[in-house]
């Protein structure tokens, strides 16, 4: 399978304005981006829905598998919710790679508060490896330019 970044993804694509336009930058603990959930993005009175949470977990468990040089689709996503997440607060998503066997990428992702670092969520996930396209003004053959 051949999948193309064309930077409309609904969780990370910079072209998106209706989007998280979610960046992620490799590190040393892992695919890191930080993220505050803005209204429109709300479920019950003052939290984001949980559908958002589990985008942006998937989203770093893909960036994740994307900088450690294992492009990947997500097969499972495994969502533990710890805490509602509040609109309105700073949080950072973190995802980094466990293990990889075959054509199968193993991840590990959370949500934390930025300030505190409050656990809201976290996730496993076991990602299919793919060939991967990136168009020209996103960053070519080097991928997305993040």
């Amino acid at each position: 399978m051949e999948v193309r970044f064309d930077g409309h993804c609904f969780g990370c694509g910079p072209l998106n304005m209706e989007g998280l336009r979610l960046q992620f930058v490799p590190g040393p603990e892992g695919s890191v981006a930080e993220f505050v959930v803005p209204d429109r993005y709300q479920s019950w009175s003052g939290m984001a829905h949980g559908g958002v949470v589990a985008l942006m977990l998937d989203e770093a468990v893909g960036w994740a598998a994307w900088h450690a040089g294992h492009p990947g689709v997500t097969g499972r996503l495994q969502v533990s919710y710890r805490r509602p997440l509040k609109l309105g607060e700073p949080v950072r998503v973190v995802g980094k790679v466990e293990n990889v066997r075959r054509s199968l990428i193993y991840t590990s992702a959370f949500v934390e508060n930025r300030d505190d670092g409050s656990r809201i969520a976290d996730a496993t996930a076991t990602l299919s490896a793919v060939k991967t396209q990136v168009d020209a003004e996103l960053g070519g053959a080097n991928g997305p330019a993040r």
